[in-house]
Order: C-alpha cells, then sequence, then structure tokens
C-alpha cells in the first residue's frame, strides 16, 4: 500500500479559508476525491460544511476515514470505499451535484492528464456555480482545455488550482 501523503496544514488552511472567503464552504455539499486520511473533508464539516463524500478506493484507509470522522459529524458524511469513476458514476445516479469537488490524486501517477479530463465527462456532479480545486505537484502540467482556470496558488511543491465549470473561450 502507498503511503499518504495527506494535504499539509498550511495548504489546508490556506484552502479553507479560500472557500470561506468566496462562501462556498458553509453549507455546502463538498466531494473529497482521493479522501487519504480524510483530513480535508472533516476540516470542511468543522467548518460548517452540510455534507461532505468522501471517495478513498483503498478500504482500509476508507475505514480510517470512518472511524476519524468525529461522532457530531457522522450523519453529514459519507465514505465511498470504491474506485473514482465507479464512485462517481454512483453519484450521479444518486442525482447528487457538488459545490465543491476536491482532488489529491498521487504526485507522479498520471492523474494530471487524466483527472480533469474524467470530471468534466462526469460534469454534471458539478452545480453551475460550484468550484473543482485540484491539489497537485508543481512540477505537472494539467490539461483542462475545456474548463476554466479560476487561478492557481503555489505553496512550495504543491499546488491548489481553482476551476470552474464555465468553458473557456
Amino acid at each position: 500500500m502507498k503511503e499518504t501523503r495527506p494535504t499539509s496544514g498550511k495548504i489546508l488552511l490556506a484552502l479553507m479559508s479560500i472557500l470561506e472567503s468566496k462562501s462556498k464552504l458553509y453549507d455546502c455539499l463538498f466531494l473529497d476525491l482521493f479522501a487519504g486520511t480524510g483530513r480535508v473533508g472533516i476540516e470542511a464539516l468543522k467548518r460548517g460544511a452540510g455534507k461532505v463524500y468522501f471517495v478513498e478506493t483503498l478500504k482500509s484507509r476508507a475505514l480510517e476515514i470512518t472511524n476519524t470522522i468525529p461522532s457530531e459529524y457522522k450523519e453529514l458524511s459519507a465514505v465511498l470505499a470504491i474506485e473514482l469513476r465507479r464512485a462517481l458514476n454512483q453519484l450521479i445516479k444518486r442525482g447528487l451535484v457538488f459545490d465543491v469537488i476536491f482532488a489529491d490524486p498521487p504526485y507522479n501517477e498520471g492523474w494530471n492528464k487524466t483527472l480533469v479530463p474524467i470530471l468534466e465527462r462526469n460534469h454534471l456532479l458539478l452545480k453551475d456555480d460550484g468550484v473543482f480545486i485540484y491539489e497537485h505537484f508543481s512540477k505537472e502540467s494539467i490539461d483542462y482545455s475545456t474548463w476554466k482556470l479560476m487561478e492557481s496558488r503555489f505553496y512550495g511543491e504543491s499546488v491548489l488550482t481553482f476551476f470552474s465549470k464555465e468553458k473557456s473561450e
């Protein structure tokens, strides 16, 4: 099993601050892809997210997330222990549409070329005024030709890149 690379405290605080400043966090429907330790989604719950869905392929990590979620937030969360594409299909079938989608896939494993197109094909998961945030390695380029790049913020070798559903012109 690969080691998790949890979002650093500095990036986590910056992310939450940005989302709060854009009024995107309170009472939102939040999707945490490649959830790992669940730290990002749990922090979103603590800061007022309405409900958080965690997607983590590895069942052992998904169980750890379930056990880490504070009891007062259990009813506001759901942990899916399935492969990413299957999870997205399941969420679409449930009719869920998210205000915020956050993804922090493993660095240097090719997700920089495939994740954004996968989400573009599953665009129904993001509200029209929603935001998709992708945490990635600064040396990885991302193919986002059909989504609007809002901004990128650099934190050492990690980057938070924000996209909106609006098509690029």
